[in-house]
């Protein structure tokens, strides 16, 4: 072949592969690809490249709330996104869309050889026990989830559990508070509630510590409480609450995720309180008197940075409480005298020792 004739062409054809490995480099590969059953991917890839740790690949599984529940969903998305800042990890979220969502998204991360799968929610437990079964050399976790609570208790499965009992005590200790002082535009019928989204343990403990922390300020107060049965439809959960605030309650702590900011929406549109849940609400406006939060993120960060360091222990729960800092309350308004936001905070540092204890956590 004439070499003149040659060169140009040969130079063009590497110009053009090199373009080509740059742009695969730059599209992350397959970062958003849908999973078999329907649920959607929400962003692959590492970040932080100066971590020092092994490289790991994590995948998350949201429930139905998807990660626009402004809840432990989004929460634990949060912790993901640390660790691929932090820890230089390999990240991806199936958002799935029913509950028959749950095995496939759950299996197309473990046949993928993830080194960690992390089912987000209570609702998943089935789901993860059958799964985790089938890939034994893969990490699992579970958000609110025990691995009692799995049937064939799989040694490859850590339980993510929180004691939201505590921090829904010190969320009603402080609605009780305003409620027997009539103060910050409480007290007018001595009624808080609470609405819950299904009736399950991480819902309920919340709501018993509520009930518990309310009665203890004030043993003459009265608790409504009800159950939307959805943690996605914001319209049930607003209803509730308007029948809730038509029976006189004063303040209203939502329990429901998604569903929860319909009830927050009623409290506010009726220029009454609302309590948030799991998340710091509170920038959902000025009607927000606190949050009962649990911190998800940080859990899903331990346990993924437990894979990395090879100390996760399978067969086991970690539990996050006040006392190591996994629970509590988020901010609380500036409309709340000071005397009594000093009382709350008491609560919580006597929970924290152990001079608090014992606080219930199922609804009578």
């Amino acid at each position: 072949m004439n070499r003149k004739r040659w060169m140009p062409w040969a130079v063009a054809a590497f110009v053009v592969v090199a373009l080509a490995v740059v742009v695969a480099g730059c599209g992350g590969g397959g970062g958003n690809d849908e999973s078999t059953s329907g649920g959607t991917s929400a962003g692959t890839g590492t970040t932080g490249g100066s971590a020092t740790g092994k490289k790991i690949k994590v995948g998350l599984v949201t429930d139905i709330g998807g990660l626009n529940d402004r809840s432990f969903n989004h929460l634990a998305y949060v912790g993901l996104q640390r660790a691929q800042s932090q820890l230089g990890v390999q990240g991806r979220v199936l958002t799935s869309n029913s509950n028959a969502d749950y095995v496939p998204n759950l299996s197309t991360l473990a046949q993928q050889n993830y080194d960690l799968v992390i089912g987000v929610g209570f609702l998943m437990t089935d789901a993860v026990n059958t799964v985790a079964k089938k890939f034994p050399k893969v990490h699992f976790a579970g958000v609110d989830m025990s691995v009692n609570d799995l049937k064939a208790k799989p040694t490859n499965f850590v339980g993510i559990k929180f004691k939201e009992q505590e921090s829904g005590y010190v969320a009603g200790y402080l609605a009780g508070l305003l409620e027997k002082g009539k103060v910050a535009g409480a007290g007018k019928s001595n009624t808080i509630s609470s609405v819950g989204g299904q009736k399950i343990p991480p819902v309920d403990h919340y709501i018993a510590g509520y009930i518990a922390g309310a009665k203890k300020a004030d043993p003459s107060i009265k608790v409504l409480n009800g159950y939307s049965q959805s943690f996605t439809d914001q319209a049930k959960c607003k209803s509730i609450a308007l029948n809730q605030i038509a029976q006189g309650s004063d303040i209203v702590f939502q329990v429901a995720g998604g569903c929860g900011l319909g009830a927050l929406d009623a409290a506010k549109a009726k220029g009454l309180w609302g309590i948030g849940v799991d998340a710091d609400q509170a920038y959902l406006g000025p009607h927000i008197l606190t949050s009962a939060i649990k911190k998800v993120d940080v859990g899903v960060f331990d346990t993924i940075k437990s894979v990395q360091d090879s100390s996760f222990k399978g067969g086991t729960d970690t539990f996050f409480d006040i006392s190591n800092g996994g629970a509590g309350i988020g901010k609380i308004s500036s409309k709340v005298p000071a005397s009594i936001t000093s009382q709350v905070q008491k609560v919580q540092t006597d929970i924290k020792s152990g001079a608090i204890s014992n606080i219930p956590d199922t609804v009578k």
